[in-house]
C-alpha cells in the first residue's frame, strides 16, 4: 500500500482509494469479493480517517459497507474510489491545517583541509605538482556540493510533483461530489415537476367546479326528467341531490383550496431557492485552474535538467585532475605535458566551477524552492476551496432532504382533496351520465332493429335455398319418375321435401323509454355535459328524414373515437342490403344513427376530467394541429361530396329534361294515331280482328274531359317485421312483357337514343335497385311531368314513399286510357332497361379502364425502380473500379514499403549479427577468471581490440559500443586501481579500530570499578543507621534484650521495641532467633501502658510471661497491640508510654543468629 501513485495504469487486484480533503492516494490489494467494510477499515488504519466518517464514492454510485466490491465492478482499471470524510462537512467544523512539506535535508560538504587529507604529492618539491591534490580536493568538494544541490533540488521538485497530483485528484473528487449531487437534484427536480403537473389538473378542475358549482346546479334544476320517470319527489335533475349539504361541501372545499393552494406556493418557493443554490454551487470553481500549475511545472523541467549537465561537467573535471594525479605519481607524464601546463589548464577549470557551476546549481535550486513554495500554497488554496465548496455541497443536500421529505405529505394533501371534491364532481357527473342513459336507449333500439333485420334477412336467404331445392327434386322426379314405378320412388324417400325455417325471436329490450334522436336534445341537452353547442350543420344531420349526403355529414362527429366501443363490431357485421321490405338506405340509416348514440355516451362518459388532462405544451400543440388539419380535410371532402351531389342532381334534372321532352313527342305521336284510330278499328272489325290488334299497334284513343287517379303502391315497410315484398311497381308493370314486337317497333328510335346521353361518372348508387326511379326536384312542375309520363317517380331518399294522385290524360273512356298508359309503361320500361344496359356497361369499361390504368401504373413502378436499379448498378461498377484502382495502388506503396523493410531489415540483421558477436566477447570479458584485476585486464585488452579494428565501413551502432567499450574499460581501471587503494586503507583503518577496541574494552573496565564503588558510597551514605528519635524511613538496629524482646539501641530515647510482625518477618526462616536486627522504619505506633482491671474469669492470665505471651504458638492467645489495649507485655510501669516500630528488611543485608550452644 502506498500514498504516492505515480502512474494512470492500475494494475489488476489493485484498488485505487483516493482521500477528497487531502488528495492523497492509495492501493489496495483486493479482489472482488472483498468487502467494502474492509477497504474502509484498511483507509482508516493508513489515513485516520474514521470508519463512521467515511463516505465512500465511486462515480454517481455510493458504496455500502455490507456489499462486495463486485456490486459495484470493482476493482477496475478505469473506476476510481472517493472517500470524504463526514466530520469535515459539518458546517462547524475546522478548517484544513496548512500543509507541509517534510523535505530531508542534505548537508553541503566541508571545504576540504590539507592537513586532514595528507596526500603524497604534498611532499613533492615542484610547487606545481604540490598544487595538483588541492585542485583534486577542490573539484571532488565542487562535485559533492553540486551533488547535495541537485539531490535537494530533486526533492523539491517531487514534492511539487506530488501537490500537483493531489490536486487533480481533489479535482476529480469535486467532479465527482458535484455528480452525485447533480442526480439528486435531477431526481428531485422530476419528482417536484411531476407534483407540480398533478397539481396543476387537479388545480384547475377543482378551480373549475368551484366557479361554476352554481351554474352546475341550475343547469340540473333546469333539467327536467323524462315524464316517465318523473315522481313525486323527482321532477329535475336536481332532486338527485341535497342542495343544502352541497352548498356547505362546497364552501368547505373553496377554504380547503385555497389553503392547499397556499402550501403549494410555498413547496415552490422552497424548490426555487434550492434550485438557485444549486445553480450557484454549479457554477462556481476554483480559483485557479490546475492546467497553468501544471504548465509552469514543466517549464521549471529545465532546471533539473541543467543541473543534470553541470554536474555531468563536474564529473568529468574531477576524473581528469584525478588521472593527473595518478599519472604524476606512477611518473607516466608524457614529455608534453608538464606538471606547470596541467596546473594552468586547471586554472581556468576551477575559476569556471567557482563562478559558473555551482552559482548556476544554486540559482537552480532556489527557482525550485520556489516553485515548491508556490505548490504549497496553491495546495492550500485547493484544501480550503475543496473544504468550503464539500460543505456547502451538504447545505444544499440537506435543503433537497427538506423537499423530498415534503413531496409525500403534498401527495397525501391531494389524495385528501379528491375526496373533499368528490360532491362537487357528483353534481358535475350527473348530468353527463343522465344524457348517456338516454343515449343508450338510442342505440340499443337501432341495434335491436338491426339484429331483426339480420334475422328477417337469414330467412329469405332460408326461403330462397329451399325453393332452389323443391324446384331441383321437382325436376328430377320429372326426369326419372316416367321409369321408375312410384311405390319404388316412395320407398326410396324420393318424394320427401325441405321443411320450411322459421325464425323467432324472443322479445326483449321492451322497457326501454320510447325516445329518438330529436327527443334527446329536449330531455337532456347538449349544455348538461359541459361542451360547445354542435353547429347547425352537425345537428341536422341526426334526422332520419335526411338526404344522402347524411353519412358525409355524420363523418364530422368524430365517430373514429368509437374504436374501443363493443358496439362497433355489431355494427360493422351487418351489411347494407335490402332486408324484407326495407332499403339499404334505411339500414345505413340505421346504422349511423347507432353509431350517433354511441358517440354521445361515449363524450358523456369521458368525464369532466378529460379537459384537464396532463398534457405537455408540445403534445397539446401537436393535437390541436392534428385537430385541425382533419377538422380542414372533412370540410373540404364535405365540400367535394356536396359539389359531387350537386353534379349529379343537374345531369339527373338534364335527363328528365330530355325525357320529358321525349315522352311528349311520343304523347303528341299517339294523340296523332288516335286521330286515325276509328279507321283502323273498322278495318280491323271487318277482317275479323279484334280489340288485341289495336293494343298490339299501340293506337289508343284520347279521351278528354276525364281523370283517372292511379294509386302509387308503397315499396317500403317497417324492417322489425319479417314478410315477404307486397305488390311492387314491376309486378303491375309485369303486363306490358306480353306485348308483341310491333308496338315496340312504333316507338321512335330517338327514344333509345336519349337513353344514352347518361353521364358516365354517375353515381354508382344510382345503379341499386332501390333507387332505379328517377329522382328529380319537387317543385317547378314535377308532378306534371309524372302525369304525362304515367309514370311514379318518387324521393326514395328516406324510402318512405306516400300514396298521390297522378293526373290523368284527357280520353274518351276508361279504356282508352289504359290503353295509352300501357304504352307509355312500355317504353318508360324499355328506356330504364336501356339505361341500366348502358350503365352496367359504363361500369365494366371503367372497371377495365381502372384496371388497365392499374396495370399501367404497376408497370410504370416497375420499369423506374428498374432504372434506379439500373443507375445504382452502374454507380457501384464505377465506385468498384476506383475502390480497384486504389486498391492498386496501395498495394503498389505496400509493396515498395516492404522492399524498402526488407533491405532495412537485412541491414539492422547484419548489424544485429555484428552487434550479438561483440556482446559476446564482452561476456567472455565479464565472465573471464582472475577476479576484479583479471577484468580489468580483459576489458582493456577488448578496447585495444576493437580500437585496432576501426574500419570505414562499420555501423554507427559498432562504433557506439567500441566508444562505450573503451569508456567503461577506462573506468573499470581507475576503479580497479581505486580499490587497490581503498583495500589499503581498510587495512590501516582496520589496524587502528583494532587498537581504539582495546582502549575502549579497558576505559570501559574502569568506569565500571569507579561506578560500584560509588554506588557502595552513595549506599553507605544513604543507610546510617540512626541512634537519636527514630524517625519514619530511618535505619534502626534493634538487640535482643533479657525479656526476649527487641530494643531500639538509641542514645536519648528508649522504650522502641520492634513489633512481633518485623520480628516474625526476620525471624521465620531462621532456625533460632538473632540478636540484632537491622532494618529501615516504615511506620511507629505509640502506646501506654494502662492499668489492668481486676476479672475473675482470667486470674492468671495477666501476671503470664510476656515473653510466652509473644513466642505462644497458639493464634487464638497471641497478643494485639493498638491504641486502645490496656495490656502490658513489655513488663513497664503503669503510665509509662512506649513505641511499636514496624520495620522492613534491607537489601542485601546478613542476619546474624547466634551459635547453637
Amino acid at each position: 500500500m502506498s500514498s504516492s501513485i505515480t502512474s494512470d495504469l492500475i494494475p489488476e487486484g489493485k484498488l485505487l482509494v483516493h482521500i477528497a480533503e487531502n488528495g492523497h492516494s492509495f492501493e489496495l490489494d483486493c479482489n472482488e469479493t472483498t468487502l467494502v467494510e474492509a477497504v474502509m477499515q484498511s483507509i482508516e488504519l493508513v489515513s485516520g480517517v474514521h470508519f463512521n466518517d467515511q463516505l465512500v464514492l465511486c462515480a454517481d454510485l455510493k458504496l455500502e459497507p455490507q456489499r462486495p466490491l463486485s456490486a459495484y465492478k470493482l476493482p477496475s482499471s478505469d473506476r476510481e474510489v472517493f472517500i470524504f470524510n463526514k466530520s469535515r462537512l459539518q458546517t462547524n467544523s475546522p478548517p484544513p491545517p496548512p500543509e507541509d512539506v517534510d523535505i530531508v535535508e542534505i548537508s553541503e560538504p566541508q571545504p576540504p583541509a590539507s592537513y586532514s587529507d595528507p596526500h603524497p604529492l604534498d611532499d613533492a618539491l615542484d610547487p606545481a605538482l604540490k598544487a595538483l591534490p588541492s585542485y583534486e580536493r577542490q573539484f571532488r568538494y565542487h562535485y559533492h556540493r553540486g551533488q547535495a544541490l541537485y539531490s535537494r533540488t530533486l526533492a523539491e521538485f517531487d514534492h511539487c510533483e506530488r501537490l500537483l497530483r493531489e490536486q487533480k485528484v481533489q479535482e476529480r473528487a469535486l467532479d465527482v461530489a458535484r455528480g452525485n449531487l447533480d442526480q439528486y437534484y435531477r431526481m428531485i427536480q422530476q419528482n417536484c415537476s411531476e407534483f407540480m403537473k398533478r397539481y396543476k389538473q387537479q388545480h384547475r378542475y377543482h378551480a373549475d367546479l368551484l366557479a361554476n358549482f352554481d351554474k352546475d346546479m341550475q343547469k340540473l334544476r333546469s333539467t327536467k326528467l323524462h315524464p316517465k320517470l318523473q315522481t313525486a319527489t323527482r321532477k329535475y335533475l336536481s332532486d338527485f341531490v341535497k342542495e343544502d349539504n352541497l352548498r356547505k361541501s362546497a364552501e368547505n372545499c373553496n377554504s380547503s383550496h385555497r389553503q392547499f393552494e397556499n402550501k403549494v406556493v410555498q413547496l415552490n418557493q422552497m424548490f426555487g431557492e434550492v434550485k438557485r443554490k444549486v445553480e450557484e454551487l454549479f457554477t462556481s470553481r476554483a480559483s485557479m485552474p490546475i492546467k497553468n500549475l501544471e504548465l509552469t511545472i514543466k517549464e521549471h523541467q529545465r532546471y533539473l535538467n541543467e543541473q543534470k549537465s553541470i554536474m555531468q561537467f563536474l564529473s568529468k573535471d574531477v576524473n581528469t585532475v584525478k588521472k593527473l594525479v595518478d599519472d604524476c605519481l606512477s611518473s607516466q607524464l608524457s614529455s608534453s605535458l608538464r606538471p606547470h601546463d596541467a596546473v594552468s589548464e586547471l586554472g581556468p577549470m576551477y575559476d569556471d566551477h567557482d563562478k559558473n557551476h555551482l552559482p548556476r546549481m544554486l540559482a537552480c535550486e532556489h527557482a525550485i524552492s520556489k516553485l515548491l513554495d508556490f505548490c504549497k500554497d496553491k495546495k492550500n488554496e485547493m484544501n480550503m476551496f475543496v473544504h468550503t465548496y464539500m460543505q456547502k455541497t451538504t447545505y444544499v443536500t440537506y435543503h433537497i432532504k427538506d423537499v423530498k421529505l415534503q413531496f409525500p405529505v403534498f401527495k397525501e394533501a391531494m389524495v385528501r382533496q379528491e375526496d373533499l371534491f368528490m360532491d362537487l364532481k357528483l353534481v358535475r357527473g350527473i348530468g353527463p351520465a343522465y344524457r348517456a342513459c338516454l343515449a343508450e336507449i338510442i342505440r340499443r333500439k337501432a341495434s335491436m332493429k338491426l339484429y331483426m333485420g339480420m334475422a328477417g334477412q337469414l330467412a329469405e336467404r332460408l326461403a330462397t335455398k329451399r325453393e332452389a331445392e323443391v324446384r331441383r327434386r321437382e325436376e328430377f322426379l320429372k326426369a326419372h319418375g316416367l321409369y321408375i314405378p312410384k311405390d319404388i320412388l316412395a320407398s326410396m324417400g324420393l318424394y320427401d321435401t325441405p321443411n320450411q325455417c322459421d325464425v323467432n325471436i324472443a322479445p326483449f329490450d321492451t322497457a326501454l323509454l320510447d325516445i329518438d334522436i330529436p327527443e334527446l336534445d329536449h330531455y337532456a341537452p347538449e349544455y348538461l355535459v359541459g361542451l360547445p353547442s354542435k353547429p347547425a350543420s352537425l345537428r341536422g344531420s341526426s334526422s332520419l328524414s335526411n338526404e344522402s349526403s347524411h353519412s358525409a355529414d355524420t363523418e364530422e362527429i368524430g365517430v373514429d373515437t368509437l374504436g374501443k366501443d363493443d358496439s362497433k363490431d355489431f355494427l360493422e357485421g351487418s351489411e347494407l342490403v335490402e332486408i324484407a321490405g326495407t332499403s339499404k338506405i334505411e339500414v345505413e340509416n340505421a346504422k349511423l344513427k347507432a353509431e350517433l348514440a354511441t358517440a354521445i355516451a361515449l363524450i358523456c362518459s369521458l368525464g369532466p376530467e378529460f379537459e384537464y388532462e396532463s398534457l405537455d405544451d408540445s403534445k397539446v400543440n401537436t393535437l390541436l394541429k392534428n385537430a385541425a388539419e382533419k377538422t380542414a380535410e372533412a370540410l373540404h371532402l364535405k365540400d367535394e361530396y356536396e359539389k359531387h351531389l350537386q353534379q349529379m342532381l343537374k345531369e339527373k334534372q338534364m335527363q328528365c329534361v330530355s325525357y320529358e321532352k321525349r315522352i311528349q313527342e311520343l304523347e303528341q305521336r299517339l294523340s296523332d294515331r288516335y286521330s286515325q284510330g276509328p279507321k283502323l278499328s273498322i278495318t280491323n272489325n271487318a277482317t275479323g280482328f279484334g280489340l288485341q290488334g289495336v293494343k298490339d299497334d299501340d293506337c289508343k284513343p284520347d279521351i278528354s274531359g276525364c281523370g283517372v287517379n292511379v294509386p302509387r303502391v308503397a315499396t317500403s315497410e317497417p324492417m322489425d317485421e319479417v314478410s315477404c315484398i307486397s305488390i311492387s311497381l314491376d309486378a303491375k308493370l309485369g303486363q306490358s312483357g306480353r306485348q308483341t314486337s310491333k308496338g315496340r317497333e312504333g316507338v321512335d328510335e330517338n327514344m333509345m337514343e336519349s337513353s344514352g346521353m347518361l353521364n358516365p361518372h354517375l353515381d354508382s348508387s344510382m345503379q341499386e335497385p332501390q333507387q332505379e326511379d328517377l329522382q328529380i326536384g319537387v317543385k317547378d312542375g314535377k308532378d306534371r311531368m309524372v302525369g304525362q309520363s304515367g309514370m311514379s317517380l318518387t324521393n326514395s331518399s328516406t324510402a318512405e314513399s306516400m300514396p298521390e294522385p297522378l293526373n290523368a290524360l284527357p280520353c274518351g273512356t276508361a279504356a282508352e286510357l289504359g290503353l295509352v298508359s300501357k304504352v307509355g309503361g312500355d317504353l318508360v320500361l324499355e328506356l330504364q332497361s336501356a339505361l341500366a344496359d348502358k350503365l352496367n356497361q359504363l361500369s365494366e369499361t371503367e372497371a377495365k379502364l381502372k384496371d388497365a390504368l392499374d396495370e399501367i401504373s404497376m408497370l410504370r413502378s416497375e420499369m423506374e425502380t428498374n432504372h434506379k436499379l439500373l443507375d445504382e448498378s452502374q454507380m457501384n461498377c464505377a465506385h468498384l473500379e476506383n475502390c480497384l484502382h486504389e486498391a492498386r495502388e496501395e498495394a503498389q506503396s505496400h509493396r515498395c514499403a516492404a522492399d524498402r523493410r526488407a533491405s532495412e531489415y537485412s541491414s539492422l540483421r547484419a548489424s544485429a549479427v555484428t552487434m550479438r558477436g561483440l556482446f559476446e566477447r564482452l561476456r567472455n570479458c565479464v565472465y573471464a577468471p582472475g577476479g576484479m584485476a583479471g577484468f580489468a585486464d580483459s576489458l582493456r585488452t577488448l578496447s585495444q581490440s576493437l580500437a585496432n579494428s576501426l574500419n570505414d565501413s562499420e555501423d554507427d551502432g559498432s562504433a557506439e559500443f567500441r566508444k562505450c567499450t573503451q569508456v567503461l574499460a577506462e573506468k573499470v581501471g581507475f576503479l580497479s586501481k581505486h580499490r587497490e587503494e581503498l583495500h589499503e586503507k581498510f587495512t590501516n583503518v582496520e589496524g587502528v579500530n583494532e587498537q581504539l577496541r582495546k582502549e575502549m574494552e579497558e576505559k570501559n573496565e574502569l568506569v565500571k570499578t569507579l561506578f560500584t564503588k560509588h554506588q557502595l558510597e552513595k549506599q553507605s551514605n544513604k543507610e546510617k543507621i540512626s541512634f537519636s528519635r527514630l524517625q519514619v524511613h530511618e535505619i534502626a538496629a534493634f538487640v535482643l534484650n533479657s525479656s526476649g524482646h527487641y530494643e531500639a539501641i538509641t542514645r536519648n530515647c528508649s522504650n522502641y521495641y520492634l513489633s512481633t510482625e518485623s520480628v516474625a518477618l526476620f525471624t521465620d526462616h531462621l532456625p533460632s532467633q538473632p540478636s540484632y536486627i537491622v532494618g529501615q522504619i516504615v511506620h511507629i505506633e505509640h502506646q501506654t501502658v494502662k492499668p489492668l482491671l481486676p476479672s475473675s474469669s482470667r486470674p492468671d492470665r495477666g501476671r503470664a510471661d510476656p515473653a510466652e505471651q509473644l513466642t505462644s504458638n497458639t493464634g487464638t492467645e497471641r497478643l494485639t497491640l493498638n491504641s486502645g489495649s490496656s495490656l502490658n507485655p513489655y513488663g513497664l510501669p503503669t503510665g509509662c508510654e512506649y513505641f511499636v516500630v514496624t520495620v522492613a528488611m534491607l537489601p542485601d543485608t546478613a542476619i546474624h543468629s547466634p551459635p547453637p550452644s
